[in-house]
């Protein structure tokens, strides 16, 4: 998934909210505290936000004054094509290494940083695929220079707010490799990290704001869900193998909780999307 609202200005109610996605958030202006975890960021113009979701987090705001922020939220899975082409650089590594990260850009580097957003949105407002390729390429320009300025801190060793900070940090790194695992349990978790179950459970719940399985079940159906986009003929039974679920009904069931759809329903509605989209010749169609 890829969703972008450039200086967006909408009011909402403030609510700590967390999800699968990862989130670039830059703030025009406005005044803002954001919390994410533990931490209170008192942001300033020119301030990015790399947040890789899990947290709780959300903006406070003063509804007294204009808030305009821009929010890219995406998944990796989309940036595949680019992190396997020959010397690619790992754009993805200060999501990865620092979770959630501020950088306060002046200068040059908010300009430039300005420059690329308004870049993207004037190749999304174009709506076709050729203006949605280059939106894309665009973004993983940004994803470059966010890379580039992070250089010096990636470089060095990052020192853990405590212990359980560490130790939740591990938990993410091994569910991130093995979340498709259908061998996946808390036993093997504790076999691994040689912590306690009960332990495991209690500080990824207070970190995060969802238990571990949780957190596994989410990356499954957000991957189900790119499977069907990328592989239209996978049949759904395929794809919920490859994704650790033992049993159909449990997939299918976690699916329709997730995305208010049966994984039939969904394919078939992206079906029918691609097959609008062909006829109308507008080419809206993006991840």
């Amino acid at each position: 998934m890829f969703e972008y609202s450039y200086r967006s200005t909408g009011v909402f109610e403030p609510v700590f909210h967390s999800h699968t996605f990862y989130e670039v958030y830059y703030f025009h202006e406005g005044k803002c505290n954001y919390l994410i975890g533990d931490q209170i960021y008192n942001l300033a113009p020119g301030d990015l936000i790399l947040m890789y979701g899990m947290t709780l987090h959300c903006p406070k705001i003063d509804p007294a004054v204009p808030y305009i922020r821009s929010i890219i939220h995406f998944d990796p899975a989309i940036l595949r094509p680019y992190l396997e082409l020959p010397h690619a650089v790992p754009i993805m590594q200060p999501f990865e290494r620092f979770k959630n990260y501020r950088l306060s850009l002046r200068g040059d580097d908010k300009e430039e940083l300005e420059r690329i957003l308004l870049t993207m949105h004037r190749y999304q407002q174009r709506g076709d695929d050729v203006g949605a390729g280059r939106m894309l390429l665009a973004f993983v320009d940004l994803l470059h220079f966010v890379y580039d300025l992070c250089l010096q801190p990636l470089s060095e060793q990052r020192e853990f707010s405590s212990d359980k900070e560490k130790s939740v940090q591990d938990v993410m790194a091994l569910l991130e490799d093995r979340y498709a695992d259908e061998e996946l349990n808390m036993e093997r978790l504790q076999r691994e990290l040689h912590l306690s179950k009960s332990y495991l459970a209690k500080i990824f719940k207070e970190v995060t704001g969802v238990t571990i399985f949780e957190y596994v079940y989410r990356k499954r159906i957000n991957e189900a869900k790119i499977q069907f986009l990328l592989y239209p003929s996978l049949a759904v039974t395929e794809v919920s193998f490859r994704l650790g679920f033992k049993h159909l009904a449990h997939f299918s069931r976690l699916f329709k909780q997730h995305v208010g759809l049966t994984p039939e329903q969904y394919k078939k509605q992206m079906k029918s999307d691609r097959l609008t989209l062909h006829k109308a010749g507008d080419g809206n169609e993006f991840i």
